[in-house]
């Protein structure tokens, strides 16, 4: 007896330390003392009801149990007990059923309506809740609808309405002439109420009405006249009486999905579920009366898209509708029932199925349990319980429910006491309790707990127990230790900144001994962003949209601010983010049928929190939006045509494409038939056509959501006579054999004859006679390898074609296999190397390729392709099934890309190409098994067109050290279209004035930067640019802004101030303050004293001036390279649809000659043009005519003065501007390039990227002083003597032609992308010229590295003489009177 005590306490003992979900006390031996569990359980539950107001109703409920003392039943009403002890009209019978004995229910007072359950209660042992239960009222019989009188054709199909309640259509029945209708397969009775007569005779011609019985009061709605017309014969338009509509079902029940079509010939129903076709052979499936589609005893495979498909001779109609299924919850896996003692955690398991998927709750002895820190849901539908008490015990229900139905399952929890189970008190001394214990690692939310061993352990290897509980809660949970000796422990899972209670329990093999006192500890606090937020769920709205939608995160301190919502797209899996306030958000602007993957962040204020797992929704399916790709069209024979196609675009398919629609007519005829194919199928033969008849054909997709836009119509045309079969072919044209050792290749060329119908071909082979084997191969075949022959014999080889009449006339030869010892032949290794026995060869009498191929260009993206082809008649009419595939590409060499068409007749119109691209094309041609190669390739350019882009990249940069001026950089339009043949710059301060009131500054060619000069200080300028082609303008960029600076650098503003004083002469090019009587204006008209002064001035200096200015000038125009010269033709504009600033012209460069009467050098144009332009520039007479070179930067015009002055220039009037006088140098700077246009305008020319310097093919010379300022003469390029030191540049600074200039050797010489501009239209002020010294630094190599010409003394001399010549008629001039 001791010993069995033993054993009942070391089980006791195990249960207390292995505890976990799976060791629940089902395990445990509980002795003979243990509390058995008590069966109890509902052997009848309620069930949903209709009951009839005024009549009587039960609600059946019964439990069984095992107890002594019998289950009490209650009853509960929408979640409330109800209290039936004085109530007259319900009470419970003995059995626990719910009786009603008369209904009441008014349209104000519904005291019976409602949800009831049931709930068994034994005393001292728990409570169960049955399943719920809905009992509903039948209401009083009202007409959404009534029959209306109509009439019907013999043999077509009517309705007659009849709409009441949906909960009284099953008491409704229809009379004919005040006598009940018996419903058949013929008259047929809709979900409505309405009713169906299918193939209607003279005999239902009559008077009709329905009425709702049994249900308290009877009702009938009016009679309505039905009537038989005759039948006209007269086509009518298919239509929808009634149209399926979708539905949901549970399973097991059954459906009638109704469509009802009236229309003449009189159309044949179909029905589809997805795209395969229904079978009424398919047992519970069933067409009624009209084409309605009956489904009895449904399961989960009757759910999907049903098609109501309609069609007679003339036309197709389908209508869709979808059913889904429902499956009521049921048990994978039911609790259990489980013993346990105090402190410890348990879990009842609960596994449901069901469609959609059933929400589970859990119920205590009959009241719900609401999950906190000790009940909680896990595993999705688990109840764990921690830390037992022994107010735990009783009864434990899962109760699962979705809109299918609901289910419950109960288990029984006993909490044991330490000493039960019959077990006799300790067989020896307990230890004592545990000491020292301390927390010797505590955190956010676990503590570490350390103590010493008893003192009085009373045996060895002594296990532990870890009692702990919140502070102020009394249920107390338990943590073992892992192994015998072990003296510390981790509790998990703690929440954090919370005091707790431990005490530690020692147990040896006597038991369980003595407590240690209380140990409290706190956790720390933590700074604690938020958890992952619950429930996050996602639906799909619409093909473009989903739902989201989630709960605040349990955990986190502070108020949640906002929410990060992430999505990805996963067919990319780019993941991007949306900012909100709420809860929930609708996601907008998706993809048609496409997987996303979602996740939520909460914020508060100390960051983003945890985040959700990623939930994955599809967007709905749509209709496609594109038709079938490449669809072709191929006679077979006089009564079939193969129809073949691509699916639509990926992206535009909108959901699994599950079949497509062929649609096909008769020559003219307007009536078209229909055939269908599954989702995969991408082929359709139509046969059963006429002979010699054209077809028109065209393809849709579908999905189960519709069927997308069809393919245009494409033709074929059926042949009048097949190809003969009435006889056995011909003799093959050809036969060759190729011995090997072992083998002999057979290789032959089919019969001549090809309208006979060959089958295949039957070849015989044998030693002395063919007759020995034979071996058949299929019709294509073109070769065969005979294979295990004996070496060096004589083989005899026929080959005969065959079809269904017989074999053909055979055609022999003969071979002798090669000897073993044979040598190798290499043609005859690589022969079978790269040859199978069964592999095809192409036909070896092709088709001759189409010729005379020409390609059309009809626009700038399209080209007509045409061809002739020699096989054809005379007059080129097909009149088989041949077909020609048109075959182009572009010549660009990254796009090797060919597209292909396939067309019947003799020509293609090939549109969508690109403008101002050439493509080639070439034809060849297909009949039956034969095709030809490829013909020869024509070529033609798409015409150009307006550019479809605008300029990219826009940037605006200042100037270094000229703060007014700015530089324009850009790239060409992706889309040009053709040639850029120049840019046009606007420039405004307001971003919103009209395009006429923006400047404008034209850019010739295909230059990419441009410089603005004079622009305001401190103020924003926005710029557009739009490229331009021979075709006119493309769209103009995206506004680019630019702020000036507020102030000008101390370098410009002392060059400013230094170019505003007049010059005076001197060795040194000194010059000296203005009198501040004096003003300059800004046209360069002064005061009459200043006038006289210049006028002095130019006579003490002006004989040696000239004559450098002669000399230089002479010069330059002889040393102008063939480069500027292209430059200034490439300078040449043409005129746009926008007012210009100013249009360059080609000039040549000019002769010199000395005009008498106003004392000028102006140049002779020799060009041809009839317009040749002439710029005069007069020598100033005072100082009146002399402007500072930067007087305009100060007093800067607005810009409405520069769109004024624009708009004067136009009117092409001359402008003359003074030339400035010279100082004491003796060399002349020369520039790189000067341009003279109508308007007076400088165009000087800088490096490029895209264009050489042109500066580098000029002779060296000396560079002017680095403070002054030369200034190119408007009408001709003067050059300089050549310099004897090294050579070097500086180019002049202007604010009407910016040039690269240097002011020290840079250690990285690079080139500048810059454009010559100059006024173009507008009046500038002209500016002062100071004749350059030598610099102080020199410029950089790159650019003279291609300076080519210098001039020998002997040229030199014979320059001055003749401007010695020149000097003295320039003499006289000055002198005379």
């Amino acid at each position: 007896m001791a010993e069995r005590g033993a054993l009942s306490l070391l089980s006791l003992l195990c249960l207390t330390f292995l505890y976990t979900a799976s060791s629940t006390a089902k395990h445990v031996d509980k002795g003979s003392a243990a509390q058995p569990f008590i069966p109890f359980w509902f052997t009848v539950e309620p069930q949903d009801t209709l009951a009839i107001r005024g009549n009587s109703a039960l609600l059946n409920c019964s439990a069984h149990s095992d107890a002594a003392t019998p289950a009490r039943v209650e009853w509960k009403k929408d979640g409330t007990f109800m209290r039936l002890i004085s109530d007259e009209r319900r009470h419970i019978l003995p059995d626990g059923t719910l009786v009603f004995t008369h209904v009441v229910h008014s349209k104000h007072n519904k005291p019976d309506e409602g949800t009831y359950q049931c709930v068994a209660t034994i005393e001292n042992l728990g409570s169960i809740s049955s399943r719920t239960a809905r009992l509903s009222v039948a209401g009083m019989p009202r007409f959404a609808s009534q029959p209306a009188p109509s009439t019907v054709r013999p043999g077509d199909s009517q309705v007659m309405a009849c709409e009441v309640n949906s909960d009284l259509v099953p008491f409704t029945r229809w009379e004919k002439d005040r006598q009940s209708l018996e419903l058949s397969s013929r008259l047929t009775q809709l979900p409505s109420g309405a009713l169906v007569i299918r193939n209607a005779s003279e005999a239902d011609a009559g008077l009709y009405r329905c009425l709702v019985e049994n249900v308290g009061s009877s009702k009938s709605s009016d009679e309505a006249q039905l009537q038989i017309v005759p039948e006209t014969g007269e086509d009518r338009k298919l239509e929808f009486l009634v149209q399926p509509v979708s539905v949901t079902k549970v399973v097991g029940t059954s459906v009638l999905l109704p469509c009802v079509v009236t229309g003449f010939p009189v159309p044949q129903v179909r029905w589809m579920l997805g795209d395969k076709l229904l079978q009424e052979s398919e047992g519970h499936v069933e067409v009624m009366g009209g084409g309605s589609l009956q489904i009895s005893n449904i399961t989960e495979k009757n759910a999907g898209v049903y098609t109501c498909i309609a069609d007679n001779s003339n036309a197709t109609i389908e209508a869709q509708a979808q059913l889904t299924v429902q499956v009521a919850p049921q048990f994978v896996r039911r609790p259990a029932n489980i013993y346990a003692h105090e402190s410890m955690d348990i879990v009842f398991e609960c596994e449901v199925s069901g469609s959609p998927a059933p929400t589970v709750k859990w119920v205590k002895n009959g009241d719900a349990v609401i999950p906190s820190d000790y009940f909680k849901i896990v595993k999705e539908h688990n109840l764990q319980v921690l830390g037992l008490v022994k107010s735990d015990e009783g009864f434990y229900q899962c109760l699962a429910e979705n809109d299918a139905g609901n289910i419950q399952s109960s288990a029984q929890l006993i909490i044991l006491d330490h000493g039960s189970g019959g077990i006799a008190g300790p067989a020896g001394p307990t230890p004592s309790a545990p000491r020292d214990v301390v927390a010797s690692l505590v955190s956010t939310r676990f503590i570490k707990l350390t103590w010493r061993q008893p003192a009085e352990p009373h045996g060895d290897d002594l296990t532990y127990s870890v009692f702990y509980s919140q502070e102020g809660i009394s249920r107390e949970r338990v943590v073992n230790t892992s192994r015998p000796g072990e003296m510390q422990v981790t509790i998990q899972n703690l929440m954090p900144d919370t005091k707790y209670r431990f005490r530690v329990v020692a147990h040896n093999s006597n038991g369980q001994g003595e407590s240690s006192a209380a140990l409290k500890v706190a956790t720390q606090a933590e700074v604690q962003v938020p958890g992952p937020a619950p429930n996050l769920q996602a639906v799909s709205n619409s093909p473009t949209s989903v739902s989201l939608s989630w709960d605040k995160p349990l955990t986190g301190n502070g108020e949640m601010l906002t929410y990060k919502l992430y999505y990805t797209d996963k067919s990319f899996d780019s993941e991007q983010d949306v900012d909100t306030d709420g809860q929930s958000y609708t996601m907008t602007g998706l993809k048609k049928n496409t997987e996303y993957s979602f996740r939520v962040v909460a914020n508060n204020q100390h960051g983003p929190g945890v985040s959700t797992e990623d939930i994955v929704v599809r967007t709905l399916s749509d209709v496609p939006s594109a038709a079938p790709q490449n669809l072709t069209v191929e006679v077979q024979n006089s009564k079939s045509i193969m129809l073949r196609w691509q699916p639509p675009p990926l992206n535009a398919q909108n959901g699994e494409i599950t079949g497509y629609k062929i649609r096909y007519r008769k020559g003219p005829r307007r009536s078209e038939a229909a055939e269908t194919t599954g989702g995969t199928q991408l082929n359709k033969l139509i046969d059963g056509l006429d002979r010699g008849t054209e077809y028109s054909f065209r393809v849709s997709a579908m999905t189960v959501n519709g069927t997308g836009p069809a393919t245009d119509w494409n033709s074929a045309e059926t042949f009048e006579s097949d190809l003969d079969e009435s006889r056995v072919p011909d003799q093959p044209s050809s036969l060759h054999v190729r011995p090997l050792v072992n083998s002999i290749v057979v290789s032959w060329t089919p019969p001549e004859n090809q309208d006979i119908v060959v089958r295949g071909y039957s070849i015989g082979y044998g030693i002395g006679s063919p007759h020995a084997q034979t071996i058949k191969v299929d019709y294509k075949q073109r070769y065969y390898t005979i294979e295990n022959l004996d070496a060096s014999s004589h083989y005899v080889i026929t080959l005969k074609a065959f079809n269904n009449v017989g074999e053909g006339i055979p055609v022999y030869e003969s071979a002798i296999t090669r000897p073993q010892s044979d040598p190798v032949d290499p043609d005859v290794d690589m022969y079978e190397l790269f040859h199978a026995s069964y592999t095809p060869v192409p036909d070896p009498s092709p088709m001759m390729p189409p010729v005379g191929v020409q390609a059309s260009v009809l626009s700038y993206d399209t080209i007509k392709v045409t061809w002739a082809d020699n096989s054809l008649p005379k007059n080129q009419r097909i009149t088989d099934n041949r077909y020609y595939t048109v075959r182009w590409k572009t010549n660009i060499p990254a796009n090797t890309k060919v597209k292909m068409a396939n067309t019947t007749s003799l020509n293609y119109m090939v549109a969508g190409l690109k403008p101002n691209t050439l493509y080639e094309f070439s034809v060849m041609v297909t009949k039956g098994r034969r095709v030809s190669t490829w013909s020869m390739t024509a070529q033609g350019t798409t015409f150009e067109t307006i550019p479809s882009s605008s300029p990219k990249d826009v940037t605006v940069v200042s100037k270094e050290n000229k703060p007014r001026t700015i530089i324009v950089n850009w790239q060409p339009p992706s889309e040009a279209n053709g040639k850029i043949t120049g840019y046009i710059i606007y420039y405004s301060t307001d971003v919103n004035a009209e395009v006429h009131d923006w400047v404008i500054e034209p850019v010739v060619g295909n230059r990419l930067t441009h410089q603005i000069q004079d622009l305001t200080l401190d103020t924003t300028y926005y710029f557009k640019i739009q490229a331009r082609n021979s075709k006119g303008m493309g769209p103009m960029s995206d506004a680019v802004n630019f702020r000036t600076p507020k102030t000008e650098s101390s370098d410009k503003m002392a060059n400013d101030q230094a170019s505003n004083l007049p010059p005076k002469p001197g060795p040194s090019g000194n010059q000296q303050p203005p009198d501040p009587g004096t003003s300059v204006g800004k046209s360069g008209v002064g005061s009459s004293e200043i006038h006289t002064l210049v006028i002095i001035i130019i006579i003490s200096v002006g004989a040696f001036t000239i004559i450098v200015v002669v000399v230089g000038a002479f010069l330059c125009t002889r040393r102008t390279t063939s480069h500027q010269k292209k430059k200034r033709a490439a300078s040449k504009s043409t005129n746009g649809s926008h007012k210009y600033k100013g249009n360059s012209k080609d000039l040549k460069p000019p002769d010199l000659w000395i005009h008498h009467e106003r004392l000028e050098l102006k140049p002779i144009d020799k060009s041809p043009e009839p317009n040749p332009v002439m710029t005069e520039t007069p020598i100033p007479r005072s100082s009146q005519d002399i402007t500072p070179a930067d007087s305009g930067l100060d007093g800067n015009p607005h810009l409405q003065q520069r769109r004024n002055s624009y708009r004067e220039s136009v009117r092409n009037t001359p402008i003359s501007e003074p030339l400035p006088p010279a100082t004491t140098s003796s060399q002349v700077s020369c520039p790189s390039e000067i341009l003279a246009d109508p308007e007076g305008s400088y165009h000087g020319s800088t490096t490029t990227e895209e264009e050489p310097s042109y500066s580098s093919n000029l002779p060296p010379l000396r560079s002017a002083h680095p403070h002054a300022h030369a200034h190119p003469l408007k009408s001709f390029a003067v050059p300089a003597i050549p310099a004897t030191s090294h050579p070097s540049y500086e180019s002049p600074a202007l604010p009407s032609t910016p040039l690269l200039t240097q002011t020290g050797l840079p250690s990285h010489p690079h080139v500048v992308k810059t454009a010559s501009i100059g006024t173009l239209g507008r009046t500038r002020t002209p500016m002062i010229v100071n004749v350059p010294n030598a610099p102080d630094v020199p410029e950089t190599s790159k650019m003279l590295e291609d300076v080519d010409s210098n001039y020998e003394p002997d040229e030199l001399t014979e320059e001055m003489a003749h401007l010695e010549g020149l000097m003295k008629d320039l003499n006289a001039i000055t002198t005379a009177p």
